[in-house]
C-alpha cells in the first residue's frame, strides 16, 4: 500500500518513481483519495528533480488508463494527428487535416481552445455558422468514414487525469515542467486511438518554448514517450519568432485557411503544412499521392467543404467582419527586419480574438493582419499591421504596446529557415 506522502518524499530526494507509485498517485488523485496540495508538491517536485524517460512514459500510460480510449479500429484508413505545441497565427490544423484525407489517411484531430496570446483552434472553427464542436465518440467515428478528417472537442472520458492536473499545474508554478508538457500532450494523443503522431513543436518568442535547446529536449521527451507506447512518432521544431502566416484571430485565420486550401495563400503557412502533410502520409504508410498536388488541384479543399458540413457548419457562410478596422504605418522606410510573435499575439488577445481564463468567450471577427513580412521593403506612412475588433476602447493601448512589435533599418534581413530541427524514433534531436 501506497501513501501520497512517501512518493512526494521519494521525488523529492531525487529517486525514480516505480511503475506502481505512479500508477498508484496518478488513479488515486482521478478518484480523489489524494488531494490537490499533494499533488501540487509532487508536481513541484517533478520540476524541480526531473523525471527518467521510463518514468515519463508510465506517468503517460497511467494517465491514459485513467480514463476511456476513442476505439478507432475500425476506421478504414490509416489513422495519423498531429499535434503543435501553440503560436502565434497557427491556424495549420484547419488546412492539414482536410489534406492529409484527400491523399488517403484519417485524421481524428482533438483540438482545445486559446488562452493568453496563442490562438485555440475550436475557437477558430467556431468563427463558421453553425459548425460544431462536440462529437460523440460513435459520430467521429463515423466522420473519420465518410470523410476521412474531424477537428472536433476532445470527449469528457479521455484523460481525465490530464485534466485535473493541468489545472493544477497552471495555478501552481509548474507549467514549465518538460516531463509534465510531454505526458499532458501525449496522454491525449494516445488516448485517441491513433496508429501515427507527428508534433510541430515551436520555438521562439511567440511560442512557448522560447528556447532551441528547450524545443529540443521537449521534442525528444515526446517522440520517446509516443514510441514507447507504440505510435509511429516523430517531431519537427519549427521557428516561432514571426506569426506564422499573415492573420492572427479566430475568423481571419479560418479565411486564410481557406486561401490555401484554394492553392493560395502565404507561403510560410503552405510550406508547414505540405511538410506536415508529408511526414503524416509516410507515417500512415501513403507513399503514392503528393499533398502538394492536392493543394492545388482542389481535392484538399473539397475535403474542408464536406468536414465543415458533416459538423453543420457551412463553408460557403461569410465569416464575422470586426465593426472596428484601422492600421498601424511604418514610421521609416527601410527593411522590416522584426515582427515580434509574441507582441502580435498579445495585441490580438487584447482586441478580443484571445481570453484570460478559460470560462472567457472570444470576439471570433477581432484579430491583426500583418500587411508586411520580415525581410520586405517599406516606405514611411506604409500600413504594415492592420487591427480587427468590436471593441474600439482597446485601439489606444493595442497601438502603443505594438510600437516595440516592429523595426525598420537599412540591414538586410539573415532569413532562417522555418523547419529548424526534426526528431525521429531513431535519431535524437541534433
Amino acid at each position: 500500500m501506497f501513501s501520497a506522502v512517501d512518493v512526494i518524499r521519494a521525488k523529492r530526494d531525487g529517486l525514480r518513481l516505480s511503475d506502481e507509485q505512479i500508477d498508484w498517485v496518478v488513479a488515486a488523485y482521478t478518484r480523489g483519495d489524494v488531494a490537490d496540495e499533494q499533488m501540487s508538491a509532487l508536481a513541484m517536485a517533478v520540476l524541480l528533480r526531473g523525471m527518467t524517460p521510463e518514468e515519463v512514459s508510465r506517468w503517460t500510460a497511467a494517465m491514459v488508463a485513467s480514463g476511456e480510449t476513442l476505439a478507432l479500429g475500425d476506421v478504414r484508413r490509416p489513422t495519423v494527428d498531429k499535434h503543435s505545441t501553440g503560436g502565434v497565427g497557427d491556424k495549420i490544423t484547419l488546412p492539414l487535416a482536410p489534406l492529409v484525407a484527400a491523399c488517403g489517411a484519417a485524421v481524428p484531430q482533438l483540438s482545445g481552445r486559446g488562452l493568453g496570446h496563442t490562438g485555440g483552434t475550436l475557437d477558430k472553427m467556431e468563427s463558421i455558422p453553425g459548425w460544431r464542436s462536440t462529437l460523440s465518440a460513435q459520430e467521429i467515428r463515423d466522420q473519420l468514414d465518410a470523410v476521412g478528417a474531424v477537428i472536433c472537442a476532445a470527449t469528457e472520458g479521455l484523460a481525465p487525469a490530464d485534466r485535473k492536473l493541468y489545472a493544477l499545474r497552471d495555478v501552481t508554478g509548474t507549467v514549465e515542467s518538460i516531463p509534465l508538457i510531454a505526458s499532458s500532450i501525449m496522454s491525449k494523443k494516445i488516448a485517441e486511438g491513433v496508429q501515427s503522431l507527428v508534433l510541430d513543436v515551436k520555438c521562439g518568442s511567440g511560442a512557448f518554448m522560447e528556447d532551441l535547446d528547450r524545443a529540443r529536449e521537449l521534442a525528444d521527451a515526446l517522440v520517446s514517450i509516443g514510441t514507447a507506447n507504440g505510435l509511429r512518432t516523430s517531431a519537427l521544431i519549427t521557428d516561432m519568432s514571426v506569426p506564422l502566416g499573415r492573420a492572427v484571430g479566430n475568423a481571419l485565420e479560418v479565411a486564410e485557411s481557406v486561401e490555401v486550401l484554394r492553392g493560395g495563400g502565404p507561403p510560410d503557412v503552405v510550406e508547414l503544412v505540405v511538410e506536415l502533410s508529408r511526414e503524416m502520409l509516410h507515417h500512415a504508410g501513403v507513399s503514392d499521392v503528393d499533398p502538394a498536388e492536392a493543394l492545388a488541384d482542389g481535392r484538399a479543399h473539397d475535403a474542408w467543404c464536406r468536414m465543415v458540413s458533416a459538423q453543420g457548419g457551412d463553408p460557403e457562410a461569410e465569416l464575422p467582419r470586426a465593426e472596428h478596422v484601422t492600421t498601424i504605418t511604418a514610421s521609416d522606410s527601410g527593411t522590416l527586419t522584426r515582427l515580434d510573435a509574441y507582441e502580435v499575439g498579445i495585441a490580438a488577445w487584447r482586441l478580443g480574438a484571445g481570453r484570460a481564463r478559460k470560462e472567457d468567450a472570444v470576439d471570433h471577427a477581432a484579430g491583426v493582419v500583418c500587411l508586411a513580412k520580415p525581410g520586405e521593403q517599406v516606405t514611411a506612412g506604409q500600413p504594415l499591421l492592420e487591427l480587427h475588433t468590436d471593441r474600439p476602447h482597446t485601439l489606444a493601448q493595442v497601438e502603443e504596446a505594438l510600437a516595440g512589435a516592429c523595426e525598420i533599418s537599412g540591414a538586410d534581413v539573415v532569413s532562417t529557415p522555418l523547419i529548424l530541427d526534426k526528431v525521429t524514433a531513431d535519431r535524437s534531436s541534433r
